[in-house]
């Protein structure tokens, strides 16, 4: 029989352990976006394998670069255990004179993507001027753009994915919810941004339950709405994770529920502090998810 001081000492341990965070207890995985180095993808690469991060999306101008030496870019990423778990693709075109060739564009992508070890191109647009809403019929078109797109992409086995975005069509949870509605989930899935979408006026986490059967993955970023020192109530900026004012506890606690499976993808657009470097922020960001989520890298 146990003595009852280390049947005291083992229980102890035992609900010291229940409450250590281990990779297991997260079903998802934690990826981080290149954009914040301004095109400088091999120093990317470099210092987020070094954080430990698995996964990165890269961007339209890695393809300008490694279109004819795909090889280069993907020796690179295996030599420090990374995978290509999004590429941005750039935006859909619904004017009819311009789709074909913007087809064609994204399917290009998705070939280079397919010779990276890739699976997933995103897909966004730039069609929103003056800050004027897109009608109902807009909306539907680029709905029917990105299915096209999709249907291209998925004979090669690529997966098209659309980013909600400010500034875009698909800036409020009402155009985002019409979009999703027209997507054909077999060709187009949710890249959901939980900073974009919150800015725009929807509660993010609500929406990783309402969009779970579209959802293909996220970008986990944050926003400070309004900026420290501005005027005006409706500025803003994207900074690092737990920097803001997005819910993040909550996004993760709805991907928790939901047991998702796919990659949260950290992204910050640029440097919000210039005296900061990008994988200083990145590193914010992992101290965040390390300290607050209990993800472990």
């Amino acid at each position: 029989m146990l003595s009852r001081r280390r049947f005291l000492a083992q229980n102890s341990l035992l609900a010291f352990a229940a409450f250590l965070p281990t990779a297991k207890s997260k079903s998802y995985r934690m990826g981080y976006s290149a954009i914040t180095w301004g095109g400088k993808d091999e120093l990317a690469i470099e210092e987020l394998s070094g954080l430990g991060f698995k996964g990165i999306q890269l961007r339209a101008n890695t393809y300008a670069k490694y279109k004819d030496n795909p090889a280069g870019i993907k020796a690179l990423l295996d030599s420090k255990g990374m995978s290509l778990v999004m590429f941005s693709s750039g935006n859909v075109e619904i004017d009819p004179a311009k789709k074909e060739a913007n087809a064609a564009m994204h399917l290009n992508h998705a070939r280079f993507v397919k010779a990276l070890g890739g699976t997933s191109i995103q897909l966004t647009n730039s069609l929103r001027k003056n800050n004027i809403p897109p009608t109902a019929d807009e909306l539907a078109r680029l709905a029917v753009a990105m299915n096209e797109i999709g249907a291209l992409t998925k004979e090669i086995g690529i997966q098209a994915t659309y980013h909600n975005h400010m500034n875009q069509y698909g800036e409020t949870p009402e155009e985002v919810d019409a979009l999703v509605k027209a997507m054909n989930p077999a060709y187009v899935r949710l890249l959901l941004d939980v900073a974009h979408y919150h800015q725009g006026g929807g509660k993010p986490a609500e929406a990783v339950l309402k969009y779970q059967k579209v959802l293909h993955s996220l970008h986990i970023k944050d926003v400070e709405c309004p900026i420290k020192g501005d005027s005006n109530p409706k500025s803003y900026k994207f900074v690092e994770l737990g920097q803001g004012n997005v819910d993040l506890l909550g996004v993760f606690a709805a991907l928790d529920k939901i047991k998702f499976s796919g990659w949260a993808i950290v992204e910050l657009d640029a440097v919000p502090d210039k005296a900061k470097l990008p994988v200083q922020c990145a590193q914010i960001s992992k101290d965040f998810l390390q300290g607050r989520i209990a993800y472990q890298f």
